[in-house]
């Protein structure tokens, strides 16, 4: 195997193990140490990898771009389907609350209606700024880096003065208590955007009834729609029943 095939297996393994020890590598590819170690010497030239203590990693920051780019780029036809399902519920001059999450993101990319819309997304923003006919709000504060969102503590107080014709929501995980999200602020922004909406709008696909999470966000008496792309399992398929909860399978 030449060496450039052996540098990009090296960083495919990276991509998804974050580190690689030289005896991996030499076990991996059958080499000596001497050429795993010129392997790993080519790699930082290039300054695709960082040396540690007994091997390689990918440089923190490229790490956190590359999850990043991953959870926005390699949106599946589901999200897509999901998006273009929930943008028939837009209608012209409505005030709208726009969540954090990719199929909502998605939402703003495809959004081409003369609409109000407030939200605390930082991709949101910067998509729906570009919209000559969106009128975009911010609820402004500090930005989580990590999940791209801004919160501060009035808030509540912020929001309390506003009216939503429809608020649209991801999840991280759906329970059989509600859904859960995975910061405890953003949690608290959609606690209160849905009791000052008169619609609430839910896009998820189905993998998110198996996950788990840890701040709950919404209640299930809570929402009028839920938009999926496969009939969610059986206990929920009764509990949206239960609630009445308009339930779209694109």
């Amino acid at each position: 195997m030449y060496q450039e095939e052996r540098l990009l297996k090296i960083l495919e393994y990276l991509n998804e193990n974050n580190n690689m020890s030289i005896h991996t590598i030499c076990e991996m590819f059958n080499v000596s140490r001497d050429t795993a170690r010129r392997d790993i010497l080519k790699l930082i030239e290039q300054g695709t990898v960082i040396r540690t203590h007994g091997g390689i990693s990918l440089p923190i920051l490229k790490n956190k771009i590359k999850a990043y780019r991953e959870r926005i780029e390699a949106y599946s036809e589901e999200k897509s389907r999901i998006a273009k399902k929930a943008l028939e519920f837009i209608n012209e001059d409505e005030h709208y609350f726009f969540d954090v999450s990719t199929n909502v993101r998605l939402l703003s990319e495809y959004i081409d209606k003369r609409v109000l819309v407030f939200t605390h997304s930082l991709d949101n923003i910067e998509i729906l700024s570009e919209k000559e006919d969106v009128s975009v709000h911010s609820i402004g504060g500090c930005l989580n880096k990590k999940n791209r969102f801004f919160y501060k503590l009035d808030c509540i107080d912020y929001l309390n003065g506003i009216r939503f014709d429809t608020a649209f929501l991801g999840a991280a995980s759906i329970n059989e208590d509600g859904l859960y999200y995975v910061d405890e602020e953003d949690a608290f922004i959609k606690q209160i955007s849905v009791k000052k909406s008169t619609k609430v709008i839910i896009l998820a696909e189905y993998e998110k009834f198996k996950r788990s999470s840890y701040y709950k966000g919404v209640s299930w008496e809570q929402i009028d729609i839920i938009i999926t792309d496969k009939m969610p399992p059986s206990t929920f398929v009764d509990i949206i029943e239960s609630y009445d909860i308009e339930l779209i399978i694109i």
